[in-house]
């Protein structure tokens, strides 16, 4: 099951950084939790699919185009850690950002029910545990 767990990360990470909150939707349980990286709102949780659409929106408010840029997926079972990292061009001035990112996702019956993002690679894996 594992590996069908990293291809439904893989295509949520492309939904998110083509900002197509309904495909992301689908990928995940109707009480997922998201707690994002960003530092302008870092640690702020977004929960179901109403906290996913509200944060989609933040984003598409903030910035003309958003990607996360995958490098590294680690297999863990039911969880998935991905080491990248964030690029994104604010509106307005179109001023490039890029910032490391790993991202914890844990998976249930098939569906994303938690991601946890951060702004180190570090943090990930150790939010991740000893088998990262």
């Amino acid at each position: 099951m594992s590996k069908q767990n990293v291809e439904l990360v893989s295509r949520a990470i492309e939904a998110f950084s083509d900002g197509d909150v309904e495909a992301f939707s689908r990928l995940t349980t109707p009480d997922v939790e998201w707690k994002v990286g960003l530092a302008a709102v870092e640690g702020e949780v977004f929960r179901g699919h109403e906290g996913v659409a509200r944060y989609f929106e933040r984003l598409r408010g903030a910035w003309s185009e958003f990607l996360f840029l995958a490098d590294e997926y680690r297999d863990l079972g039911d969880t998935v850690v991905v080491l990248g990292r964030l690029r994104g061009f604010g509106r307005g001035g179109g001023v490039p950002v890029e910032s490391p990112v790993g991202a914890v996702w844990e998976l249930r019956e098939g569906r994303i029910w938690r991601l946890r993002a951060y702004l180190t690679h570090a943090e990930a894996l150790a939010a991740a545990g000893p088998e990262a």
